[in-house]
């Protein structure tokens, strides 16, 4: 900046109050006041003084100077320059360069200052620019190269697109996140996201106070880090919108997310949780799209729910305390900040009364718990209860397990204690625990299991009587169904009388159609209720394992999934009911002549609802559900189109760690991928590759099996390899139903098809889930041309070579 400019713009500011609104740039003279901002060339971010309020009274707030996204309706913010030091108010404060060039937050009245850059600036010579990318920057004003300090090499708990995260091998200098405190305090939390210090090329989340991960992205192989979970991951599709980088030079080391489109508002941060996820903001539900969380679960994350806690997945809330023990700072768990966990009711006999020798505490059994990492195993206790009498001599222990003849006992605060299914006990994992407690509190714990049994039968006399009653109800009237409200596990699904299926179907006569299990009939209930009754005819398993079955199946409730209404397991008759769907299923409307023929539009959301469908099914699901067998024929319409996934009788549920092996192939030919021909391990990735014929049956409204209608050399070309050479020809046009007239539109054409391909691929590694399916279709994810799908080129050649 011109030395003219700069004295002009001091003898200016001399004479009014210094302020700085509405432009994205400091410099000497000017100071940003508590009621001012500055806001980004492309007004995505703004800087400024913000407030939260304390977890003690809404009247009292701290304040911050931080970044945060301008164009999103809900704040959210993406840096905070004094996390752990918040200003108490800003009625004198100002944010203005200093003397020495550095970036300062001044009080008006005193003038000390209370929050510097601290960088080793030029005198009268930097400026300070909030950039398009959120990123804070002080400079040489006449050199825009020489930066002094920026906010990108300083992140508190947020990622945003270009920041890197790793370090500087010159100066040192280290980039990392660290969570926040809580859901409305910016301070310093307990977890941090960063490069593995060891040198290996991943990226690790690790508490604070620990030097062990409880989660990694895997190693980058080039392309991406080789766990397809990482946040940041799109797996092996080299799009355009999300591009992962792992730079390691003489120089630096550091991973980073560049988002080409500028359109997309993205932001990767470490939760007060433990967990890393991953937001877009979407314009359409006016909210932040969760992309990824890792790790997954809550309570894989190390110390979730603080000391003295049980984490249990399958639960809402995740944290509760033992029994025995409260809550610490019930505002803290509130705000979602657990890592105070759980105290003591009483303290410990042993504790309070220390000039006994003898200690009177007693212990609990906690059943079906994954223990503690940190055991110290005592070798010579050979039988629990001398592992008991071990723990009780000694004051510090707090729980002790005896497990395959070995005592194991922990001191102090347990902490990562996690419920497990107890069917499970030949997990390795799964223990028993007999935690450490007062007389007092066991005597407590004691009365309170006496008032709940008899709580409990008092309960089961009243609800037998009235079951009793509800069976003589239910005989004197013919043709109504019997309600199990959770009923060995059916959650409340209709448990039908053959009779009354019979009854309702007009003894099966309205015949819908034909599947590999069964049959399926139209028939209504109380003469006014539509149901579509699914007889299995060929259904050998057993009741217990039937309706546990339909139990999990039932459970399950999304727009895009048919719902499960009831279920009839009379001897050896097994049927299901579903809501009945009116426009029948998808393969009626797309290959049968004479039916009505669907606009492209219908086409595309139809394909974006299975899409949902599936990414329901597979990744927000308590355990992943494979279904096995996605085609047209199991997709239903309802009266406005809407599609929902049907026939789940293939499906599998699998632990998210796929430890569950399928051995026997499932599904149809045709739609089924090369994982089940070749004996690799099956994972979700096989309805990811049914998904994508079936979307090449949407777009051209024929069997994929069926000869392309075009001129050439080739008259027998598979149609989903004809696909993969019409879009490097760019003819997508010639792809659509015929039946259309041209009345589409060609870039949702493009992607549908580029998206199908993808879903094609030989190798599972390089097919997208339906999760990133769903993004794309939607326009928020690019696709780059797909590569041929080898293993179908050479079933082309071979089915050409053969017609030849």
């Amino acid at each position: 900046m011109p030395p003219l400019l700069i004295l002009f713009t001091s003898l200016f500011y001399l004479s009014i109050p210094p302020r700085c609104v509405g432009m994205d740039t400091i410099i000497p003279g000017q100071a940003l006041a508590a009621s001012d901002k500055l806001i980004s060339k492309n007004g995505r971010y703004a800087l400024g003084f913000f407030k939260t309020s304390t977890k003690s009274t809404q009247n009292t707030f701290n304040w911050y100077l931080g970044i945060w996204f301008n164009t999103v309706p809900q704040f959210t913010s993406a840096w905070v320059a004094n996390r752990d030091s918040p200003f108490n108010n800003t009625n004198s404060l100002e944010l203005t360069i200093s003397d020495n060039g550095n970036l300062v937050v001044l009080n008006q009245s005193t003038e000390p200052i209370i929050w510097s850059t601290q960088a080793n600036a030029t005198r009268d010579s930097t400026l300070a620019i909030l950039s398009s990318t959120g990123n804070l920057i002080l400079r040489d004003s006449s050199n825009s190269s020489k930066v002094f300090w920026q906010s990108f090499d300083h992140p508190t708990d947020t990622l945003l697109p270009g920041a890197r995260i790793g370090w500087n091998k010159i100066t040192g200098l280290k980039r990392r996140l660290v969570s926040s405190k809580n859901s409305i305090n910016p301070a310093t939390g307990v977890y941090c996201f960063d490069l593995d210090p060891s040198g290996v090329n991943q990226i690790l989340i690790t508490p604070l106070n620990s030097s062990v991960p409880y989660w990694s992205s895997g190693v980058w192989n080039g392309k991406y880090f080789s766990s397809p979970e990482t946040p940041g991951y799109v797996g092996p599709i080299n799009n355009d919108l999300n591009d992962v980088t792992m730079v390691d030079n003489d120089q630096e080391k550091y991973f980073a997310i560049n988002i080409a489109d500028e359109h997309v508002v993205f932001r990767l941060v470490i939760e007060a949780s433990g967990q890393a996820k991953e937001f877009v903001w979407f314009e359409g539900s006016q909210d932040w799209a969760m992309a990824y969380a890792q790790p997954k679960a809550e309570c894989d994350v190390y110390g979730a729910c603080g000391p003295f806690t049980i984490c249990n997945d399958d639960v809402l809330p995740h944290c509760s305390c033992m029994d025995g023990f409260t809550v610490t700072s019930p505002q803290e768990w509130e705000l979602d900040d657990r890592s105070g966990g759980c105290l003591r009711k009483n303290p410990l006999e042993c504790i309070s009364n220390k000039s006994t020798k003898l200690s009177t505490d007693k212990f609990y059994t906690l059943p079906c718990v994954r223990p503690p990492r940190n055991a110290q195993k005592v070798e010579d206790s050979t039988s629990i209860r001398n592992c008991a009498q071990f723990c009780l001599n000694n004051c510090s222990c707090t729980a002790y397990s005896f497990s395959n003849g070995e005592c194991s006992i922990w001191h102090n605060g347990l902490l990562d204690i996690r419920q497990l299914q107890c069917n499970s006990m030949n997990s390795l994992d799964v223990e028993t625990l007999y935690i450490r407690v007062s007389t007092k509190d066991l005597q407590s714990l004691k009365s309170n299991r006496i008032r709940i049994v008899i709580g409990v039968v008092i309960a089961i006399c009243i609800s037998a009587a009235l079951i009793i009653l509800l069976i003589i109800w239910s005989n004197k009237r013919k043709g109504f169904p019997r309600i199990l409200n959770g009923a060995q596990g059916t959650n409340g699904i209709i448990a039908f009388r053959y009779t009354d299926l019979q009854k309702a179907t007009k003894n099966f006569k309205h015949k819908l159609g034909e599947g590999s299990f069964g049959s399926v009939f139209k028939g209504f209930l109380n003469e006014s209720i539509a149901i579509a009754v699914k007889r299995l005819d060929r259904a050998f398993q057993g009741e217990k394992q039937f309706r546990a079955e339909v139990s999990s199946i039932g459970a399950v409730q999304h727009v895009n999934l048919v719902k499960l209404v009831g279920f009839c397991c009379d001897g050896s008759k097994r049927l299901l009911v579903y809501d009945y769907m009116s426009n029948c299923s998808l393969d009626i409307l797309l290959f049968r002549e004479n039916s009505m023929v669907l606009n492209w539009d219908t086409r595309y959301q139809i394909a974006v609802g299975v899409a949902r469908g599936l990414a329901y099914l597979h990744e927000s699901c308590r355990h992943c559900i494979i279904h096995c067998d996605i085609k047209p024929e199991n997709i239903l319409l309802d009266g406005s189109f809407v599609p929902k996934i049907a026939d789940f009788g293939m499906a599998k549920i699998m632990g998210r760690d796929f430890s569950r092996a399928l051995t026997t192939m499932r599904g149809t030919f045709g739609y089924l991928a090369p994982e089940w021909i070749t004996g690799t391990p099956i994972t979700a990735k096989v309805d990811v590759y049914s998904y994508g014929m079936v979307l090449l049956e949407i777009i051209s409204g024929r069997r994929n099996s069926q000869t392309p209608c075009f001129t050439g050399e080739d008259h027998d070309v598979y149609f989903p390899v004809y696909v993969a050479h019409k879009l490097v020809e760019g003819d997508v046009g010639s792809l659509a139903d015929h039946m259309l007239h041209g009345d589409i539109n060609l870039d949702e054409v493009e992607r549908a098809c580029k998206v199908a391909c993808w879903c094609i691929q030989d190798n599972e590694f390089d097919r997208p889930t339906m999760g990133e399916v769903v993004q794309i279709l939607e326009g928020l994810v690019e696709l780059t041309m797909p590569p041929m799908p080898r293993l179908l080129q050479a079933i082309a050649n071979t089915s050409h070579s053969t017609s030849s």
